[in-house]
């Protein structure tokens, strides 16, 4: 399994060149298939930009031939539910449909989806969840996140 690190800094200016930001570079099980995740700035993806992508990383993965075997490269979304990992991405998408871990209980629930509302200056986090046909908000601290990602209303 080739150093992911090295890869990345040898990705990363084709992903700017592309519009595009990194969110992941991982061997597969197989550790013969290397997944190149990637989004917009604004957090989406689309099949043309990850064809476009693909081919271009392709490219340099070829020029600088970095891996000794042979591999397959996948290039794509880290997907509808994918987990945010830096909370300050948290403020640059408002309205956010979230799924969120707590480290501590809030009005005794340690996990809780629904809307991001808003963020405040003192990392307070409000937000908007159903309680069954109920509109009810919530409030959290930043510091208080074990674990959140995207989720899909259904």
């Amino acid at each position: 399994m080739e150093n992911t690190e090295k890869l990345k800094s040898l990705l990363e200016p084709v992903l700017q060149q592309c519009g595009v930001k990194l969110y992941e570079i991982k061997w597969l099980a197989n550790e013969h298939t290397l997944q190149v995740s990637i989004m917009k700035e604004d957090g989406t993806m689309d099949l043309d930009t990850c064809a476009d992508v693909s081919s271009k990383v392709s490219n340099v993965l070829d020029q600088a031939d970095p891996i000794a075997y042979e591999y397959t490269l996948e290039v794509c979304s880290p997907g509808a539910e994918r987990e945010i990992r830096d909370l300050d991405e948290l403020r640059h998408m408002p309205h956010a449909y979230v799924c969120v871990h707590l480290k501590e209980p809030v009005k005794k629930m340690m996990e809780l989806t629904g809307e991001i509302e808003s963020i405040d200056e003192n990392d307070v986090v409000t937000l908007a969840y159903r309680d069954k046909a109920v509109l009810r908000r919530v409030q959290f601290s930043l510091d208080n996140i074990e674990k959140i990602r995207l989720a899909v209303k259904i």
